[in-house]
């Protein structure tokens, strides 16, 4: 196998040891960096030329890309990404100085040393540690309705108390993790909840007792989506539900106030039939 497919293979990184392995000789890898097609990054690591630059730091650091930064490159829902969340191995020394949050921990699930990314399972136990409950199980929710880990390997993994706690909680039903935190907060109600039930034809978020709609707004509420919102909220109203919709701004940053209103329609009695 050539270097550049070797690399490509590994998304863009590699130790070259492992290139080694698989038939690259050092003369082509000295002549591909002459070529500016592959660069040294740190001692023992190559990369292509316009590699995953989040990749090539995790090499330099000695460090995986791992819990909500993980989540994030998987597509998961995660409250906020914004700082990067690296693993390494504990008393690992100057292994991970740089930005961001440092998890030194011992895996769960073995981690290939060929590889800057965790497995996705260390990534969900590192994120039960981190993040508040409420996002940490949005994330995992999320995980599990895009069916990207088995729950019985999970549940036969030696997980900590918090990611078992997850497990036991976590359900594939929310379309995106605000419906999750929605639902978290409102398990105490001695109210039935029915996340994405059908009604006339089309989903809804919730439907609370018997007539109580809750919509919750996410950015994909423009345009076609609004306007089809818009009609289906019609013909709810027409058949006797009663409406609500929140945005995540009132979700996330005002919830006492979205409790309020759907306490005052309880107390209207608006969940029940007429």
């Amino acid at each position: 196998m050539d270097a550049i497919t070797a690399l490509h293979r590994r998304g863009g990184v590699a130790r070259v040891r492992t290139l080694t392995r698989l038939g690259v000789s050092a003369y082509e890898l000295r002549r591909e960096r002459e070529r500016g097609r592959i660069r040294s990054i740190c001692r023992g690591w190559v990369a292509l030329a316009g590699a995953d630059a989040m990749l090539v730091t995790a090499a330099r650091r000695g460090v995986v890309l791992s819990c909500i930064t993980l989540a994030a490159r998987r597509g998961l829902w995660v409250l906020d990404d914004s700082e990067p969340h690296v693993a390494a191995p504990p008393h690992s020394g100057h292994a991970g100085a740089g930005r961001g949050v440092v998890h030194w921990s011992a895996p769960v699930f073995p981690r290939d040393p060929d590889l800057r990314e965790d497995s996705l399972e260390n990534a969900l136990i590192l994120i039960s540690g981190c993040q508040p409950r409420e996002s940490a199980l949005a994330t995992w929710e999320s995980a599990l309705k895009k069916d990207l880990v088995d729950l019985e390997v999970l549940r036969r993994a030696p997980l900590p108390r918090a990611a078992r706690e997850l497990l036991d909680e976590a359900r594939p039903f929310a379309d995106a993790g605000t419906e999750t935190i929605f639902f978290t907060r409102l398990r105490w109600l001695n109210v039935r909840i029915i996340p994405q039930a059908w009604l006339l034809g089309h989903r809804v978020d919730f439907l609370i007792g018997e007539r109580l709609v809750i919509q919750i707004d996410g950015g994909h509420h423009v345009g076609a989506q609004r306007t089809s919102d818009i009609r289906h909220d019609a013909q709810l109203k027409l058949h006797g539900y009663h409406v609500i919709r929140i945005g995540y701004d009132q979700l996330m940053n005002d919830w006492p106030a979205v409790q309020n209103m759907i306490m005052d329609a309880i107390a209207q009695r608006l969940h029940l039939a007429a």
